[in-house]
């Protein structure tokens, strides 16, 4: 299936890590896959992309507080002079173009803690995956991250790389990426965001109740309710990538091989189900 055809052909577990420090430094599969997204969906509009993140476990020292934190002494104040406000990253990201966002994203291992689907909390070390999910459970775009990184950090610059891939129309997202920079951006792309409302903000608890007691007892739904039933897409991507496609096994260190790890996963899961699709 390789190519090779007898086992002398086959490259030693050296000659392998050579290369695939090659293929990581490159993007090699991200690069494939993107050509692969280009031609497949060429023409054709996308209905929903549900967007989420997933714990990968690395087998590696995580990051100290300091070295993560670390700065150039030329950015450090003055004695007594007070440090300048820094904006929100959210803020930011809406004056940044997509590789200068990619750029500000912290990439090294260290821990993270998230609810899973059952709302259980759980804490790992080493990063996380955050991915665009087509109708049909096809991945169309993917970021790594640290674990620490919250998710609505990642929406914006994940947004704009879907969007240079597809054209879709809605944007499915759960409580965690509900801010208003998110909403606006979303938007400004030309799509409808349906975000969970985060029982913390106190807009969307508002916009919550307005759903009368009158509604609910006749059985009627909102029409972007029935729709963010779709997010369970991402969800399935995510158990297929672990359980089928190495994502729940990762023995390389550092975040481009972590990246180009998951990256051929994806790869090989995107092409598992575009044939499906077409059968």
């Amino acid at each position: 299936m390789c190519g090779w055809t007898h086992q002398h052909e086959v490259p030693s577990e050296s000659t392998f890590s050579r290369a695939f420090g090659e293929f990581a430094q490159s993007c090699l599969p991200d690069q494939v896959h993107r050509a692969l997204i280009d031609e497949s969906y060429e023409g054709e509009i996308v209905g929903h992309l549900s967007r989420d993140s997933t714990a990968i476990k690395a087998h590696e020292r995580p990051a100290t507080k300091k070295s993560a934190l670390a700065k150039d002494t030329h950015d450090q104040p003055c004695k007594g002079e007070t440090p300048p406000k820094e904006q929100r990253r959210l803020v930011r990201q809406l004056d940044m173009s997509l590789p200068e966002m990619e750029e500000d994203l912290p990439g090294e291992c260290n821990r993270g803690a998230k609810r899973n689907a059952k709302g259980y909390r759980q804490s790992w070390n080493g990063y996380k995956l955050h991915a665009d999910v087509a109708d049909g459970g096809v991945p169309i775009s993917y970021l790594v991250t640290s674990a620490s990184v919250h998710d609505s950090q990642v929406a914006i610059p994940l947004a704009t790389k879907s969007a240079k891939r597809v054209t879709n129309l809605y944007d499915v997202m759960d409580s965690a990426y509900d801010a208003k920079e998110i909403r606006l951006h979303s938007e400004s792309l030309g799509h409808v965001p349906i975000i969970d409302a985060n029982p913390r903000t106190r807009a969307r608890k508002a916009a919550k109740k307005r759903e009368t007691k009158a509604q609910r007892a006749a059985g009627w739904v909102p029409p972007e309710r029935v729709r963010y039933h779709e997010r369970s897409t991402v969800e399935r991507v995510f158990g297929r990538l672990k359980d089928e496609y190495g994502g729940r096994h990762i023995r390389v260190r550092g975040h481009a091989k972590v990246l180009c790890h998951l990256g051929f996963g994806i790869l090989a899961l995107t092409i598992d189900q575009m044939t499906r699709l077409m059968c």
